[in-house]
């Protein structure tokens, strides 16, 4: 056997022809030492690394690109990331150790300055032309690095176009920092092995997650934030609901109470917008350029919410939307900077870099495994120890069930053809039907008519803490309050400790003399609660109850209704009751 090349703490080889022409190295961290080990033990066409985002895929991908140029084993680069603003970043992160990538060179145009030692490119823009970056690939000992790979399979169209691209490669490294979603789509270039179970299973060459990095000091703990409420809404079918935020529904109605909590027009949105600020002031004693990012669902809410968050800072927030020219430079603004807050739909939900983003509102109704785990990445890159980052949800069972479950990995699973569809693949399915039926002309426009906010509980290291709590009450404050820098240990410490507080305190007293509009909440509050009820005894759907509700009392919907009409309405759900145990 050949002998390998050495690994040093800065990642190049000590038969490195001119180090001071790559500039200074930082110095490796473990993981990324033994993945390069790993990586000239096994010197392999194909790699896969699988690293939790803030890790550090870019760095050990241009250490691993630098020992090869230096061994003389590649002479070309090509970079492909999901998009625009990524191919800047790499660009940027490689011109510091002296590694001339182009981000602006078009497939059409064919060459690019012989300055550059390697371009960067998006998925879209190989599937614009797959044969000539083939042709552009066969001409060089090229390394191609497939950055957030599993977008390889996110369409045929783009995975064939990979393949085909970059088949004739010398070396191809295959990054990703999320998990696999499950589907039919082989990713290119990845190895797959049976599972025991009938179906196949993604392997990675080397694997470092989300746990170790946090045991590492790598990456922040995350608390997330979730908050619950009251709402009503009207369905395209005409048809009004009543619910509450995280209680047992359908999916089709859990989408539903989804869409009116993050409608802006509603008063959910505006109380958590509030309540992240409020922490987001907390976590800025203690690291005073800590920025927030909104995550928002399109760009005519994200505007919306800037326009809330204006409201609560009296400052503009950043907004950044695909489509704009200025996009990417407004991301690299902020990160520069210290604003307090940034909205945006995707453009910042995976790979892009703003270290200094610590809190985080996930006011999108995308709501699968692998664009919940993207969007949390933005926030767990640790800077210092003992920061935390904190991310508020919606309380909803799916988003809640990921935010316990950060420290699982996943592998890519391929179904067979015909096989059941997964969870994903249904949730991914309803949201495609949601858009359909709103677009349908035969039917009704779904409108969201009212929401109201409650703290519910605070998720942390997969374990819950905390009960209800009234949105602006002393009892969220508590949470709110926690400070920014502090040890995994000391949260979760802190955390029982209020939660002990807030069982012994028990009910808060109330006012003596409530105003109207807490009045009308807390008896609409008890209405959902006693419809809810109904509905598991009985099946019938919410709306329904609510319907027969006011058609026995009289007056208008739950919305809108005076606080005699709602006492009227519990008390005849109360009897239905009665009589059904009688």
């Amino acid at each position: 056997m050949s002998a390998q090349p050495e690994i040093t703490t800065t990642g190049l080889p000590p038969a490195f022809p001119d180090r001071a022409a790559w500039g200074t190295a930082k110095q490796l961290r473990a993981w990324q030492e033994a993945a390069l080990q790993r990586y000239f033990d096994t010197n392999p066409q194909d790699f896969l690394a699988v690293a939790t985002p803030g890790a550090g895929k870019t760095s050990f991908a241009l250490t691993l690109a630098a020992n090869l140029l230096s061994r003389r084993q590649i002479d070309r680069i090509i970079i492909v990331a999901p998009t625009e603003h990524l191919k800047t970043q790499w660009a940027e992160a490689a011109s510091k150790i002296n590694i001339a990538i182009d981000p602006s060179f078009g497939v059409k145009q064919g060459r690019t300055s012989r300055d550059f030692v390697g371009i960067a490119l998006t998925y879209a823009g190989v599937a614009m032309n797959p044969l000539a970056l083939r042709i552009r690939t066969e001409g060089f000992k090229t390394l191609v690095i497939l950055d957030e790979v599993h977008h390889a399979g996110d369409a045929l169209s783009w995975g064939d176009a990979v393949r085909e691209a970059f088949e004739p490669a010398t070396r191809r490294l295959m990054l990703t920092g999320t998990p696999f979603r499950s589907d039919s789509n082989p990713i290119p270039f990845v190895r797959y092995e049976p599972d025991g179970a009938g179906a196949l299973r993604s392997r990675a060459d080397y694997s470092y997650g989300y746990g170790e990095a946090l045991a590492d000091g790598i990456v922040r703990p995350v608390l997330f934030m979730a908050y619950s409420g009251d709402l009503h809404w009207r369905t395209s079918a005409g048809t009004e609901v009543a619910a509450r935020l995280g209680e047992p529904l359908t999916k089709d109605l859990a989408s539903q109470a989804l869409r009116t909590a993050l409608d802006p027009q509603g008063s959910w949105m505006p109380a958590v917008l509030r309540a992240a600020d409020t922490r987001l002031t907390e976590v800025r004693q203690h690291v005073p350029d800590a920025g927030g990012l909104v995550i928002a669902t399109d760009q005519t809410t994200a505007r919306a919410y800037a326009d809330i968050l204006r409201s609560v800072t009296g400052k503009k927030p950043a907004v950044v939307l695909s489509d704009e020219a200025q996009a990417s430079r407004k991301i690299s603004a902020f990160a520069d900077g210290d604003e307090r807050w940034m909205v945006a739909v995707r453009m910042v939900s995976e790979g892009v870099d703003v270290p200094r983003l610590a809190v985080g509102v996930y006011a999108t109704s995308t709501a699968t495994p692998l664009f919940f785990a993207q969007a949390v990445g933005r926030f767990v890159r640790a800077r210092s120890r003992g920061e935390t980052a904190s991310v508020f949800v919606p309380s909803v069972a799916n988003l809640l069930a990921f935010a316990s479950e950060m420290e699982v990995e996943r592998d890519h699973a391929l179904r067979r053809p015909g096989s059941e569809p997964t969870e994903e693949d249904l949730l991914l399915a309803a949201e495609r039907l949601e858009t359909e039926a709103d677009a349908d002309p035969e039917k009704g426009e779904f409108a969201a008519l009212a929401s109201e906010a409650d703290f519910d509980r605070v998720v942390f290291d997969g374990g819950e803490f905390g009960l209800s709590a009234r949105a602006g009450s002393d009892d969220e404050m508590d949470y709110l309050g926690i400070p920014g820098l502090l040890e995994p240990d000391q949260v979760k410490d802190l955390l029982r400790r209020h939660q002990a507080q807030q069982v012994a305190r028990g009910p808060r007293p109330e006012q003596a003399e409530r105003s109207t509009h807490t009045e009308l909440r807390a008896l609409r509050k008890e209405l959902n609660g006693l419809v809810g009820a109904w509905h598991h005894r009985t099946d019938q759907p919410h709306g329904v109850i609510h319907a027969e509700l006011r058609s026995a009392c009289g007056g208008p919907p739950t919305a809108a209704a005076s606080a005699v009409e709602l006492q009227q309405r519990i008390d005849l759900i109360r009897e239905w009751a009665v009589s059904q145990r009688g």
